[in-house]
């Protein structure tokens, strides 16, 4: 495997507390980054320092209180930079599935009769329902990009008879959390603008693994959740300020009506907020540049090169395995580094309960909310994927030791 000399793996790795972890006496592989990564030390020290410093709700005239607003405000500058958003505004929440579901219920407001919204068939359910759901309750139309069961992509093809003037949203994920496969949302954003919809984007799952530029892409709305990038359980929805301001957010009386706080219902997860930016610069720290944004970018592009060695080893490796069946678009198709398969003579859950028990390898079973990606093909009262997903901190070692775990339960 021709892994690039200078990213710093064992660095990246010091990072990572969970790594010394065992598990039978052997050294654990986490595998299952898509559902959620291990934590960086700066993240964890960063919600401990909160903690130990002095906790406060905001408003106050006291000194814990405007450390709190401020620690705020400087994250949210960081998460600015993280996705070009300079003309929007960053709100928290506890996840980007509740975002969704307010910010839906907000937006249909501006929604009547007989209006139109475009969703996919590749997405995680919390960008589907949020928006589908609000859809029902106003009597709006909702219509679908298809995905094509052979290539594992959305047929984009199909956009031009889709949208129409009376389209209000189109909502795409960034990347599948499930196949991997990464849509060109550019292209999506230019068909929606032409008709003024608004573009929201789930960019969950794209985050750990690849830049998201919201000017350059013609993002709306974008969501994500820190504790899938190495942070904490925070959510994060990053939508333009001309946009924001026209949402009419169901809220309590007294809370403020100013943007980013009115969507943020109720109090947040203060001590988690401060890891969102050790994340950040956990990234920046593996590029190079003289600004933070320079810097977030080429980091980007070393964890891209990096993960994209070990995955594209692994899809390789298992095309060779008899009984194995991969679920990845073809090579000229950009995909994060998270496979997903079936191993015959098993359940999804079996396999990955033996990889656990007789490897330590973590890797995990189900649709991950993808219910209509795997009705779509076929396997949703057969368990569904096996997923196994590659983070920045995983390694050659470990890839060796999931392929040999592999090869054995097939009996290859």
């Amino acid at each position: 495997m021709n892994i690039k000399p200078n990213y710093p793996i064992a660095w990246v790795r010091e990072q990572f507390p969970a790594l010394k972890r065992t598990y039978l006496d052997k050294p654990v592989v986490y595998f299952d980054g898509p559902g959620g990564s291990q934590f960086i030390i700066g993240a964890i020290q960063a919600v401990s320092d909160y903690m130990m410093r002095g906790a406060a709700n905001l408003g106050g005239c006291f000194p814990t209180s405007r450390e709190t607003e401020a620690m705020i405000a400087r994250t949210r500058e960081d998460i600015v930079t993280l996705f070009n958003a300079h003309d929007s505004a960053v709100a928290f929440g506890p996840n980007a599935t509740t975002l969704m579901f307010h910010t839906s219920r907000a937006l249909a407001r501006q929604w009547n009769q007989g209006d139109e919204i475009i969703l996919t068939e590749l997405e995680h359910h919390s960008n589907l329902d949020s928006w589908r759901t609000a859809a029902e309750d106003k009597g709006v139309i909702v219509k679908y990009i298809p995905l094509n069961t052979n290539t594992l992509t959305l047929e984009l093809e199909a956009l031009p008879q889709l949208i129409t003037p009376k389209t209000r949203l189109v909502a795409v994920g960034m990347a599948s959390n499930c196949i991997g496969t990464i849509t060109n949302v550019k292209a999506v954003s230019a068909y929606a603008k032409e008709v003024g919809a608004v573009v929201a984007v789930d960019a969950v799952h794209a985050i750990p693994h690849l830049y998201v530029d919201m000017q350059d892409v013609g993002i709306d709305m974008l969501f994500s959740s820190a504790y899938k990038f190495f942070a904490a359980h925070v959510g994060m929805a990053v939508i333009r300020k001309e946009l924001f301001e026209s949402l009419k957010i169901y809220k309590v009386v007294p809370a403020s009506d100013i943007i980013p706080d009115r969507l943020e219902i109720g109090t947040q997860n203060h001590e988690g907020i401060p890891a969102v930016s050790e994340a950040i610069r956990f990234i920046a720290q593996l590029g190079s540049g003289d600004t933070l944004k320079e810097q977030i970018i080429s980091g980007y592009k070393a964890i891209e090169e990096y993960e994209n060695e070990l995955a594209e080893t692994i899809r390789t490796e298992m095309r060779k395995i008899k009984g194995i069946t991969l679920y990845q678009a073809g090579d000229n198709v950009p995909k994060t580094p998270t496979i997903a398969f079936r191993a015959e003579g098993f359940t999804p859950r079996e396999f990955c309960e033996r990889m656990c028990e007789e490897h330590s390898v973590f890797i995990a079973a189900g649709n991950f909310y993808a219910k209509t990606l795997a009705d779509k093909l076929g396997i949703s009262e057969r368990g569904s994927f096996i997923r196994a997903g590659m983070a920045p901190y995983n390694t050659q070692e470990e890839v060796q030791r999931f392929l040999d775990g592999v090869r054995s339960l097939m009996g290859s």
